[in-house]
């Protein structure tokens, strides 16, 4: 018997692993469908890794330009943020200090316990960023600073739930991961992740936001997790979602 996590791409030797156990086996792989604006192709590195191009929200201070004109051209432009999303505002002050009250006076989320999904799923969460260089011509993007990460780390420690929350469409996902996912940028495929550490990234979530959207009842938490995991290049199979409900955790 095996519990499979269909890909929509094989996109390289290193990415198709299998979790042995002596019980049925999982293997994860990604998809090649073109979802949003985050594309998987396939790479022509000795070590396979997951190039992604990404059209952020420009509200988000992250609007990715490729030198490849063919290639930006199949890109598909980025989209609005959703209308009355959550809009999370952070300097380089709350940054510093590893603050994420920002987070918690915008959303009301004041601890992970006071959280209540349908509100959040329904008007979704977004971040603006404003952050100043120290060197106005440092040409890193956002997720290539330590101390955004290292904020954004904090807040996906106390929320790991978080990522179904995000404003998707906008790009909020794809950046949210980029900035916990060891990647590099290229400029003419864009974001290029990690294979192992994107595949870990989203098996990850995948346990987590299964599990509390079943904890507060939210109707079709199967459908909602592999939509979340198929944003970042991973089809989910049924069959995970059913190991799982067999050996359910104590939520408390």
């Amino acid at each position: 018997m095996a519990t499979t996590i269909k890909p929509i791409l094989p996109l390289c030797p290193s990415l198709k692993q299998t979790l042995s156990s002596p019980t049925p086996w999982i293997s994860c792989k990604p998809i090649s469908d073109p979802i949003a604006s985050l594309h998987i192709y396939h790479s022509t590195r000795p070590r396979g890794q997951v190039a992604v191009s990404v059209a952020f929200n420009p509200s988000g201070k992250f609007d990715l330009s490729l030198d490849d004109e063919e290639d930006s051209s199949k890109l598909e432009p980025p989209m609005p943020p959703t209308q009355d999303r959550f809009d999370v505002v952070i300097e380089n002050d709350s940054i510093g200090r590893l603050d994420i009250s920002p987070f918690q006076a915008t959303t009301g989320i004041t601890s992970p316990l006071s959280a209540e999904p349908r509100e959040f799923l329904e008007h979704t969460i977004g971040f603006t960023i404003n952050y100043t260089r120290e060197d106005p011509y440092d040409p890193r993007e956002l997720t290539e600073f330590p101390d955004i990460r290292l904020w954004f780390v904090r807040l996906d420690a106390t929320y790991p739930w978080l990522p179904v929350l995000l404003d998707w469409r906008a790009g909020e996902l794809a950046r949210y991961a980029a900035m916990l996912v060891p990647h590099q940028m290229n400029m003419k495929m864009g974001v290029v992740f990690n294979p192992e550490a994107l595949e870990l990234f989203v098996m990850k979530k995948v346990f987590i936001v299964y599990s509390w959207l079943k904890q507060h009842d939210i109707p079709k938490p199967r459908l909602k997790t592999s939509d979340m995991a198929r944003m970042l290049g991973f089809g989910i199979g049924d069959e995970l979602f059913d190991l799982i409900d067999k050996h359910p955790l104590d939520p408390s």
